[in-house]
């Protein structure tokens, strides 16, 4: 079964990085998808934009995880990163990367895709 990454595609950072497992990916056939989450039915993900432009989601097995346990699935579905995956699991890193990305780099990068939004209505 594949794994589905959900991803803003309109944040350059985000698309970077998700650009550079997207190419690993091909490269080696693996089953995972990246979707951007301007262009897909969010309805099938069960969020709304906003929860979306938040935070990475992964759906995989019929189940929808994010932030730091999401991308240590998309980097267990990649051998070059599988060890990222098991180090980040680890506890007290695990609780670390968490705190990070949720208190500091999610929020910063929404932050960014929210002054990108007000700029292109103005």
């Amino acid at each position: 079964m594949s794994t589905k990454v959900l991803y803003n595609g309109s944040c350059p950072i985000c698309s970077r990085e998700i650009s550079a497992y997207e190419r690993y990916s091909q490269r080696h056939d693996l089953p995972v998808e990246f979707k951007d989450l301007n262009f897909e039915d969010l309805r099938d993900w069960g969020v709304t934009s906003d929860q979306a432009a938040r935070r990475i989601h992964v759906l995989k097995d019929g189940q929808l995880y994010d932030g730091i346990p999401a991308f240590a699935l998309v980097w267990d579905d990649m051998p070059r990163f599988r060890w990222l995956a098991r180090v980040v699991r680890l506890p007290v890193v695990s609780w670390v990367a968490a705190k990070l990305y949720d208190h500091v780099l999610a929020p910063a990068l929404y932050a960014l895709h929210k002054r990108r939004q007000t700029k292109q209505q103005a």
